[in-house]
């Protein structure tokens, strides 16, 4: 697959872990990268049996998005295939075959939904080439049905086992030049599909990573510093060695650097690797581990001290200027009234249901690893860079991952397994427990924000004054730290500054779902809506005026938004104590998404999120809208767990240790989920990120409008909330 610049210095910024402001992110106003597909081959996608099965490869890693059904849809669809007959198999890593093999960003779709169609659309021409020249009649008088290439005039067909093997030998079509099917013949696309997994999902089949089994393999666990980056001074080597099943006992020096700035991937951390017959023998030989401990320059900070440090920031002028439009300074000085808040929210860690794990082979100079990365090809890099061994000697196997929200876009445990598997010379496979995986996650990072807002003697917005204190140094941001020059109301607004001032973190922090805007549209979100309320105005009214329709983002945004208004009876809501409805809107990863919560707040400030209305605009087809609505399910869900959820450090130790202080949200307490689409005339794009951002302050809006009282600090409990 050829990419042209922008699109690859956006998916660069996406595997690099490096230092975008929104990692994973595109702007709001972007259009969706078309790559070209005169690389991809009919070949590496599709192979048909003599039997007539036809089986198509998922190129990209499934970790409950759903794109191993989704991408072969798309081929299935052009190729005119039976989906009854279609058997998916997931790829090997190879993007010299299948183009960019990832998982993040809700990029599976705008990437793929242009080449992949094609790809099927060329394996169709290349049946019908066949069938037309047994026939001695023009391609143009053959059509298809499933399966099958006719010959109406003649009533004459082949089905495609029969055309298979002469079609394999022939030079694909350029790609570019294939013809596609009008959307309203479409039997696959814009239908809804079961998972291909789900079979195997509901009996229990081996098909996650942690399934992985190869022979001769040991189990390892890794200790490591309950304070990042600290390093090992010395532990009980031989007591371990002789616990019983175990074949090893490691030092692991890392491989951090010293970088005040900890990258998303910055290596290994140290530690002591336990190598043993099973799991569990590891696992138990580790709690008799002793390991003193050099804490390093971590040790030193707590979320106390960062929250008592950013309120002195903000009473400082800010370090950085990320946009400024107009004089805000002088607007908010002469505005008739002016609004002013602080917000902030908490870390957070990514929780995945299975743990991180990888299993790894090193034999004759080459390596072969089953990964559940997000980013298979960037951990490649990752593992040869820290081995010093050739990337084309690495095998990668994509397994289907129990979660990643981001999560495994960062990929040391492969490096882990990798590194092990070499030094003792068998198989071997990685799996951090779930305490592991909280006290070493690449977090969402927290921040604060202080807000102003001046309003004219009419009550319009005439200025906006954000300081946003979040982590790095200067102007190098922790991973996912950053902020837009285009996050709204940037461009809506006359008099306009965003800044930032950075605190020095000593900790990994990387991108969960919807990375950035996870945050950025909860104080946003939840600070217009008290600047509306202080103008006495209806907040659906007042962000409909501000978002305008100068321009095709500000009309997808605006539509979104009166949509969801209409859908949840707005209009018509009825203001009674303990009651109340929320609204927000927000726009990122190409899709545009309004959403409305109703709650009940109950004696002791306990929250009951009824219902949730959602409207997303993500272009002009849903591509297996059972699954869409599932992602818009799961947004939500997730969406409401943060708010009640955070991370907090004591002595450089973050203090949350498992599920018990870490808990998502229960069945019970998901609300009704109302989903709708509004299709538009824009290129399909995709859907694991845009539909959470806007639920978290639709739900605190609704707060205030049960209660009188503002959340503006997260988790809920922070606020004198709790969810129930």
């Amino acid at each position: 697959m050829s990419l042209n610049r922008r699109t690859f210095l956006q998916m660069t910024a996406l595997l690099s872990g490096g230092l975008a402001l929104k990692l994973y992110d595109l702007p709001a106003t972007a259009e969706p990268p078309r790559p070209g597909s005169a690389n991809l081959s009919p070949r590496a996608f599709i192979q048909i049996s003599t039997g007539g099965a036809i089986t198509i490869m998922a190129k990209n890693p499934e970790i409950g998005q759903g794109v191993k059904t989704m991408l072969p849809m798309l081929i299935a669809e052009e190729m005119d295939a039976d989906w009854k007959t279609v058997q998916i198999q997931q790829a090997t890593l190879d993007e010299a075959l299948f183009g960019a093999q990832f998982a993040g960003g809700s990029m599976s779709t705008p990437l793929n939904w242009d080449p992949l169609r094609r790809v099927g659309a060329a394996c169709r021409q290349m049946l019908i080439h066949v069938a037309a020249k047994r026939w001695n009649v023009p391609e143009s008088s053959c059509t298809t049905t499933p399966n099958r290439v006719l010959h109406a005039a003649s009533s004459r067909s082949f089905t495609y086992a029969e055309l298979a093997t002469e079609a394999a030998t022939l030079t694909p079509p350029a790609l570019d030049s294939v013809p596609l099917k009008d959307p309203k013949d479409y039997r696959i696309i814009g239908h809804s599909h079961t998972g291909v997994d789900n079979p195997g999902i509901t009996t229990g089949k081996p098909i996650y990573g942690i399934d992985v089994e190869v022979p001769g393999m040991l189990s390892a666990v890794i200790a490591k510093c309950p304070v990042f980056g600290g390093k090992v001074r010395s532990f009980n080597q031989a007591e371990i060695q002789s616990l019983p099943g175990i074949r090893h006992v490691l030092l692991i020096a890392g491989s951090l650097s010293n970088d005040p700035v900890v990258s998303s991937n910055p290596g290994m951390e140290p530690g002591v690797a336990i190598l043993a017959d099973t799991w569990w023998q590891a696992q138990s030989a580790r709690s008799r581990l002793k390991v003193e401990w050099d804490l390093g320059p971590g040790a030193t900070q707590s979320s106390a001290n960062f929250a008592t440090r950013a309120a002195e920031l903000f009473d400082a002028p800010p370090a950085n200027t990320i946009r400024t439009s107009g004089d805000v300074d002088t607007a908010l000085t002469k505005a008739a009234s002016v609004v002013q808040a602080n917000y902030a929210y908490p870390f957070l860690t990514h929780a995945t249901l299975e743990p991180q794990d990888t299993t790894a082979s090193y034999k004759d100079g080459a390596l072969e690893i089953w990964t559940t990365s997000q980013a298979p090809g960037n951990g490649r890099q990752m593992v040869a860079r820290e081995l010093n061994l050739p990337a084309e000697k690495i095998t990668i196997h994509m397994t289907r991952t129990g979660g990643g929200f981001g999560r495994r876009l960062m990929n040391e445990y492969m490096v882990e397994a990798a590194y092990l598997t070499r030094q003792v010379g068998v198989p071997v496979k990685v799996l951090w427990s779930r305490e592991d995986d909280f006290g070493h996650d690449g977090y969402r990072p927290g921040g604060f924000h202080s807000f102003k807002a001046g309003l004219d003697a009419n009550g319009k917005l005439i200025a906006w004054r954000q300081h946003m204190v979040t982590y790095g140094v200067g102007s190098r941001y922790a991973g996912s730290a950053g902020v837009s020059p285009d996050e709204f109301p940037s461009g809506h607004v006359d008099n306009y500054g965003l800044y930032t001032t950075a605190m020095p973190l000593w900790l990994r922090c990387g991108p969960l779902r919807a990375p950035g805007s996870n945050a950025l549209a909860f104080v946003g979100q939840s600070f217009l809506d008290e600047v509306a309320t202080a103008t006495r105005r209806d907040p659906l009214e007042f962000q409909l005026e501000l978002i305008g329709t100068a321009d095709d983002h500000s009309r997808r945004l605006h539509d979104v938004l009166a949509l969801v208004g209409e859908r949840s009876g707005w209009a018509k809501r009825t203001h009674s104590p303990g009651k109340g409805m929320g609204i927000a809107c927000y726009a990122c990863h190409l899709g545009y998404f309004a959403e409305v919560a109703e709650v009940t707040v109950l004696d002791g400030n306990l929250i009951k999120v009824d219902r949730v209305w959602v409207v997303g605009d993500i272009g002009s087809q849903i591509i297996n809208p059972a699954a869409a609505e599932n992602m818009v399910q799961g947004s939500i869900v997730d969406g409401i767990s943060q708010m009640a959820l955070e991370i907090t450090l004591d002595a450089g130790s973050v203090q949350q240790t498992n599920f018990n202080h870490y808990p998502l949200l229960r069945m019970n307490q998901t609300p009704i989920i109302d989903s709708y689409f509004l299709k538009t005339a824009n290129p399909p794009t995709g859907l694991g990120e845009p539909a959470l951002p806007p639920v978290i302050p639709a739900v605190t809006n609704a707060v205030f409008a049960a209660t009188g009282k503002r959340i503006r600090t997260l988790p809920l409990q922070r606020s004198g909330f709790r969810l129930v």
